[in-house]
């Protein structure tokens, strides 16, 4: 019987496995279209983005880019997680600016602004 070959998780890991979890499953979901969105983002294979969504496993390097570039979710977590609130706040307002502007042309779409001419 050959022995097992696999590597424990220190307990820091296994933390910062499950910031990534709850990230991916607030973000995406834990559907097997969850799973096919992650891939399609990192281009990690279909297991290793179940163990990050089952928090077993966290990804690393450019994987983690990928995710943090893609998922506010993800880049949330790991700026709360670091400790860097400032970092968040200029996020949110980014990201309620962009909401802000996407619901003020949906309102211009309803209702077309009136021309402007001149005055008779």
């Amino acid at each position: 019987m050959l022995p097992k070959t696999g590597r424990k998780l220190h307990l820091d890991e296994l933390a910062f496995a499950a910031i990534m979890s709850e990230a991916l499953v607030e973000g995406l979901g834990s559907t097997h279209q969850a799973v096919k969105i992650a891939m399609r983002w990192t281009g990690a294979s279909e297991r290793s983005v179940k163990h990050w969504l089952a928090g077993t496993h966290a990804p690393r390097g450019v994987h983690l880019l990928s995710l943090m570039r893609n998922s506010d979710a993800v880049l949330r977590r790991l700026l709360i997680a670091s400790g860097r609130s400032d970092a968040l706040i200029a996020l949110e307002v980014s990201l309620l600016r962009c909401r802000l502007v996407e619901t003020l042309a949906f309102l211009d779409k309803l209702f077309p602004p009136e021309p402007e001419g001149p005055d008779l």
